[in-house]
């Protein structure tokens, strides 16, 4: 789940692109992360999918381009790692519990 410059990814994992490409704003280049498939199945993922594909579309060469910058993307792999470990202070209905609104300030 690290940042990955190798071209060869692992069995369960996905490579994807991940930045703003608004350099007038002084936005860093795209940068590329491997991640598990499972976070295709978790909701808060799965609404960058449908902006990714308002974005770019189905087509695309190369990794899965995702349209938020860096930092939100991380964000994004913080709660959702956050979600799927058992956390020992707190009940676990509350493990299941998403927000009403998930927002990207870059998307």
């Amino acid at each position: 789940m690290q940042e990955d410059k190798k071209m060869k990814v692992k069995k369960g994992f996905l490579a994807v692109q991940v930045g703003l490409e608004d350099d007038d704003e002084g936005v860093s280049s795209p940068q590329r992360f491997v991640i598990p498939i499972s976070y295709l199945y978790h909701p808060l993922f799965k609404r960058l999918l449908d902006k990714a594909r308002e974005v770019y579309g189905y087509h695309t060469d190369g990794p899965l381009k995702l349209p938020c910058s860096v930092d939100d993307f991380l964000h994004l792999r913080w709660r959702i790692q956050k979600e799927s470990t058992p956390n020992q202070n707190h009940h676990n209905q509350s493990h299941h519990r998403l927000p009403h609104a998930l927002h990207f300030h870059s998307c």
